[in-house]
């Protein structure tokens, strides 16, 4: 029997873009344009409330903001289940 070696993809190279959504506002594009540097957005939650988690823009979970000194983590609380014709 004759075996050749194939390399198998690593999840080294797989790409996964994760956002945590804090919040949402909305304001008209004129508004959008002349925001500069540091400016305060005012959004539709508080710190305390649950953020989503999407990877690659799918949500897939929910968690909570923490704060430690000069840290912010997110931890998740809860996956979502997923789609039938996402899994």
């Amino acid at each position: 029997m004759w075996w050749a070696w194939v390399p198998v993809p690593t999840l080294e190279k797989v790409s996964v873009d994760l956002m945590v959504v804090l919040g949402t506002t909305s304001m008209p594009i004129h508004q959008v344009m002349r925001l500069s540097r540091g400016a305060i957005i005012e959004l539709d939650a508080t710190e305390q409330d649950e953020v989503k988690i999407l990877a690659n823009n799918l949500p897939i979970a929910s968690g909570v903001v923490m704060v430690d000194r000069n840290r912010i983590a997110v931890e998740v609380k809860q996956m979502l289940p997923r789609a039938p014709d996402r899994r």
